[in-house]
């Protein structure tokens, strides 16, 4: 009998999908790569002018906006998606996070073929990834404009509109520049990870030593945690209250959710230590022999990355459905919102409720329900999104044990062909495991009222670990070439 195997004009057609993209190649932003090799201190010199450059981004206001006084529908999910609002960075980096879940679940599901050692393929499928970030940003720029979050689109005018729109989309060109010029080699890491960590940093020290007032009807308080300690303890006579007030006052960040800030970021990098050192040997040296790590985070902040991207998609639409049609009663099911203070926009009721962390734990003893309902949506959304994570990545271990006979390795006391069953022992357990620990630390910050929520506190300790790694990587290096 002959191989089934598929008409030859089903094979043109799933190969065509690249070569779409090579018109619109020339006219896409390109970093090239460096043809030579950058020194560390270069790598640091562009890493802190991109961080400037994203900073400075992050302060200048939009040009011809009327109003920023309406409900945010990404207030929950600004620090980690390192946006600021009415600024240039009101996208941040979530066209180009998007993007890149979009293409990478395509490609790890084989709906588009992509040859990974071909160098052609490689370059179309990051060209297809760009192209889809620049069209993720102009949608989202019109869906903040015609949803009126500057202003009624009347009132604005068309030039204004379009002004707006050009805005977020040269915005939107520089991240994804910013990011490239990274990740080809210039930098360290990649811009995403570099933003997110500042962001977040930036926000918890803003809360600890903001000197912004603001009225409480109690008297005027300073924002900062440990600020307010301090003037507390210098204006009030009773210095017990004082004590006991800025450790536990309402609505205003206090000492104990700095405290729980810290407490989380030690307990995350002890975690981050966790591995298992599977030994291998090499076929072609003999005596030569290393191990392969696999970590308790194997897909490391993956899973709260998809998990946030697919509740600030949630909120996004929910938000904008209640504001059109309030009394609708498929739109409450989806989520009932309520404005408070500082254009904040917060869920009362429905599925958006549900899948929001508890603020605090007084909130955790009057809802039980939403917060078992939370944790249990956590645990289960972060361990299948790890699991899928590392099938459409290139990282399950099939692929792992591809690598190992490509090298040529193997493991010590098993046979050649045994390599992928020791992998599938470790491999996907590590990814759910890890998935449902990283997703039950954020439970326990957001629980605990740690200061940038559980998800910004996961992702910044993460983020900053792995640069530490990345710090003691290059100096053992140049040590080494230094000594050669």
């Amino acid at each position: 009998k002959k191989p089934f195997c598929l008409p030859p004009h089903c094979v043109i057609v799933v190969m065509r999908f690249l070569h779409l993209i090579k018109p619109v190649m020339c006219v896409l932003p390109e970093v090239r790569a460096p043809e030579r090799n950058v020194q560390f201190k270069e790598r640091m010199m562009w890493t802190i002018i991109t961080l400037l450059i994203f900073l400075v981004c992050c302060q200048i206001p939009l040009y011809g906006i009327r109003s920023s006084s309406s409900a945010d529908p990404f207030y929950w999910m600004r620090v980690i998606l390192a946006s600021n609002r009415g600024t240039l960075m009101e996208l941040g980096i979530s066209p180009i996070v998007t993007s890149g879940m979009v293409m990478q679940l395509l490609a790890g599901s084989k709906i588009i073929h992509v040859d990974q050692n071909n160098k052609e393929d490689r370059a179309l499928f990051q060209g297809a990834q760009k192209l889809c970030g620049l069209l993720i940003t102009i949608g989202e720029a019109l869906a903040y404009v015609m949803s009126g979050m500057y202003g009624d689109v009347k009132e604005l005018g068309a030039g204004n509109a379009t002004l707006i729109i050009l805005q977020l989309f040269f915005a939107g060109v520089i991240v994804l520049v910013l990011d490239e010029l990274l990740t080809k080699g210039y930098g360290l890491g990649s811009g995403i990870s570099l933003f997110i960590a500042t962001n977040i940093c930036e926000n918890i020290i803003w809360k600890a030593f903001s000197p912004t007032t603001i009225n409480t009807g109690r008297g005027t308080e300073f924002e900062g945690a440990i600020i307010a300690m301090f003037h507390m303890l210098v204006t009030r006579t009773d210095k017990v209250r004082a004590i006991n007030e800025a450790f536990y006052r309402q609505n205003l960040p206090n000492i104990f959710n700095l405290l729980a800030t810290v407490f989380v970021f030690v307990i995350v990098i002890y975690f981050q230590g966790f591995r298992v050192d599977l030994p291998v040997k090499y076929e072609r040296y003999r005596g030569h022999s290393s191990t392969y790590p696999i970590k308790l985070f194997y897909t490391s902040n993956i899973p709260i990355i998809l998990q946030t991207a697919l509740v600030s998609n949630l909120y996004f639409f929910s938000q904008l459905l209640h504001k059109r049609y309030p009394t609708n009663f498929l739109v409450k099911l989806l989520g009932k919102w309520q404005e408070q203070e500082r254009g904040a926009s917060v869920p009362v009721s429905g599925l958006a409720y549900y899948v929001s962390p508890p603020t605090s734990l007084a909130e955790i003893l009057y809802d039980p329900f939403h917060a078992l309902f939370y944790l249990a949506f956590i645990l289960i959304t972060c361990a299948l999104f790890s699991i899928t994570w590392i099938e459409v990545s290139g990282s399950s271990p099939k692929d792992v044990a591809k690598q190992f006979r490509d090298q040529h390795m193997e493991f010590k006391g098993f046979r050649k062909q045994s390599v992928i069953k020791v992998l599938e022992r470790y491999i996907p357990i590590a990814a759910a495991f890890g998935g449902m620990c990283i997703g039950a630390l954020t439970v326990v910050a957001d629980f605990m009222g740690a200061i940038g929520s559980g998800t910004g506190i996961l992702l910044a300790v993460t983020i900053i670990f792995q640069y530490y790694e990345m710090f003691q990587k290059e100096r053992g290096s140049e040590t080494m070439s230094f000594f050669s």
